[in-house]
């Protein structure tokens, strides 16, 4: 008689035995093991920055210069100005019955940053109209530590998203939000597709887990029971998989992180750009051989609440066959 595996008893063990059956456990293993062994430390063994937001003094240095400048206030009141960016992407090839149909995208929320900034991204897409919610990834603070005031922040959120979000996760995530956001009712994309029946015609979308820091994203995996020739899209925390994700046959590619630079010079110019990727990609539209691409400024702050030259914003994509 075949003796039954003792269940796991410990939270920890619970954990990755749930991540293990969610993901597989190469996935799980991967993705535990990197924030274990980079949750605590500033620099890696070859002297490189693991998180530029643990560079306290940079923090420090930039809230300092706001205030000199005497633009802190007015930086911390942009950070919380939503406002709604429309984006129209022309697909020949779409299916009629997808004709105009409306994809809101939230990225980079943050949502534990700022109590006031989390109301005024409620408030402004809570009578939003749209078919479809997908969210890019960065729904915590910090890169490391507590879970629980980002967890309470995506709860208070999804109460006002209309049908089930989907979403992916970002840099700034841990794999250990993944079972209460799923608990929340959000559909989770890590390397993963799903198919969209409309009319009797179908819509791909697809999700890969970081590609930024983590590096646990699989393009072939999250492609690969897409057929070719119909419409596709995929959603990535980062632009940085730009290239593959173009030659994999994806239509379409959402993705934020860049913050659109959060800081900018007049006219909107960035500082510094967190991705390794063209500036030409680091926000808003943009296209690479066949693929349409969008990169969101993003409607939350990361490592200062202060937002110059560079408004936060919620984008609606709207998708049609091309001009009436």
């Amino acid at each position: 008689m075949t003796r039954a595996a003792p269940e796991p008893k410990h939270p920890d063990e619970l954990l990755e035995y749930r991540l293990s059956l969610r993901l597989g456990p190469v996935h799980a293993r991967q993705r535990l093991g990197i924030e274990r062994e980079f949750e605590s430390r500033l620099v890696d063994r070859h002297g490189h920055f693991c998180h530029v937001e643990k560079w306290y003094s940079l923090h420090g240095l930039i809230r300092t210069c706001l205030r000199i400048s005497g633009m802190l206030e007015r930086a911390q009141n942009n950070a919380r100005r939503m406002r709604t960016i429309d984006n129209r992407f022309v697909i020949p090839h779409l299916p009629e019955s997808f004709e105009g149909y409306r994809i809101l995208q939230l990225t980079d929320l943050h949502v534990d940053m700022d109590e006031a900034m989390l109301d005024a991204i409620i408030e402004h897409v809570a009578n939003l109209e749209y078919d479809l919610c997908v969210l890019t990834g960065d729904y915590r603070k910090l890169t490391w530590g507590p879970i629980d005031a980002s967890l309470d922040g995506m709860h208070r959120l999804r109460q006002v998203l209309k049908g089930t979000p989907l979403g992916v996760l970002g840099n700034h995530d841990s794999i250990r939000m993944l079972p209460a956001l799923e608990d929340m009712g959000y559909r989770m994309l890590l390397n993963e597709s799903m198919t969209l029946e409309r009319g009797g015609a179908r819509l791909h979308l697809s999700g890969v887990d970081d590609a930024h820091f983590y590096k646990v994203h699989n393009l072939q995996r999250a492609a690969e029971d897409i057929p070719p020739g119909e419409v596709s899209l995929l959603l990535s925390h980062t632009p940085e998989i730009w290239r593959e994700a173009a030659h994999a046959g994806y239509d379409l590619f959402l993705c934020g992180h860049t913050h659109g630079g959060q800081i900018c010079l007049p006219g909107g110019i960035p500082v510094l750009l967190d991705a390794n990727c063209p500036r030409s990609l680091g926000k808003g539209a943009w296209r690479h051989g066949d693929m349409q691409g969008y990169t969101s400024c993003g409607a939350g702050t990361s490592m200062v609440h202060a937002r110059l030259n560079c408004p936060p914003e919620v984008n609606m994509h709207t998708l049609t066959r091309g001009p009436a």
